[in-house]
């Protein structure tokens, strides 16, 4: 989060200098502590509504309930909210600020290709997302990669008003054109290394790795996107919502390990 600060900073100065126009930097600055404000209370709220995400009902979903009741006890978690997404491709996430204020989510393609002990494998890695706080680190990343990319696409386009252009500084056009691009290499690094630890973290709470080996091999050979996949949030997902999670040609970047990799990891393999 700092290393985006620090970018965001620095995209503002090299703007300012660039337009001449100093309010660019002290605009930069202020929108984006603006932005990691509202990401941090409203966080899930926004994840949610991009999802399509409905708050599950006890009575349609109880054994869903009970699974993440029961992991949450194990975890030593308060209960998060369960929400249900309508929609074929099998997968889910976590989200909100911390524990207190937390979501489990998960599609109801999910559910039709689970048994209970591959269920149980899902949530447990979601679960161990809230207990090893990655869910508000996720959940601002959204939020600081939009504001980085939007800077740098409008000084592109020069949407910020006429300035000076004859002594443009070579150093700080490159900073600006590879920000996005830097910005994104961030996300995909902590969302790969948080989604190793989400697996060895669920395997501790069921005890059973076979459970969520055989949960991602079987997310993986369906192989389904989500209907609406957006690339903001795409790492919050167990699983590439784009689908094709195990291609090589994909895994340079994508917000998610080879599926391979991970099975490995968790039968030690």
């Amino acid at each position: 989060m700092t290393v985006f600060l620090v970018i965001i900073i620095l995209l503002g100065y090299f703007i300012a200098s660039y337009y001449h126009n100093t309010g660019i930097l002290y605009f930069a600055i202020i929108f984006s502590l603006f932005m990691n404000v509202l990401s941090y209370w409203y966080s899930d709220k926004i994840v949610l509504s991009m999802a399509g995400a409905k708050e599950a009902k006890h009575d349609e979903y109880t054994d869903l309930y009970h699974i993440v009741e029961n992991l949450s006890i194990t975890a030593g978690l308060p209960m998060p909210k369960v929400y249900i997404i309508e929609d074929a491709s099998p997968n889910a996430f976590a989200t909100g600020r911390n524990k207190d204020h937390a979501v489990v989510a998960v599609t109801t393609g999910l559910l039709q290709i689970l048994n209970k002990v591959e269920l149980e494998g899902v949530i447990a890695h979601e679960l161990s997302h809230i207990g090893n706080k990655d869910i508000l680190l996720q959940t601002v990343i959204v939020v600081l990669v939009g504001f980085i990319s939007i800077l740098a696409n409008i000084f592109m386009r020069g949407g910020m008003g006429k300035g000076n252009r004859d002594d443009n500084k070579g150093g700080g056009i490159i900073l600006v054109i590879l920000s996005p691009i830097v910005a994104k290499l961030i996300q995909l690094a902590i969302s790969r290394k948080r989604e190793f630890l989400a697996d060895a973290s669920g395997v501790l709470l069921t005890r059973y790795p076979e459970g969520l080996a055989s949960a991602l091999q079987k997310i993986s050979s369906a192989n389904i996107p989500l209907h609406n996949p957006n690339n903001a949030t795409a790492h919050l997902y167990i699983s590439n919502p784009f689908g094709g999670a195990g291609k090589k040609v994909s895994n340079l970047f994508s917000t998610h390990p080879p599926v391979e990799e991970r099975i490995k990891a968790l039968m030690g393999k």
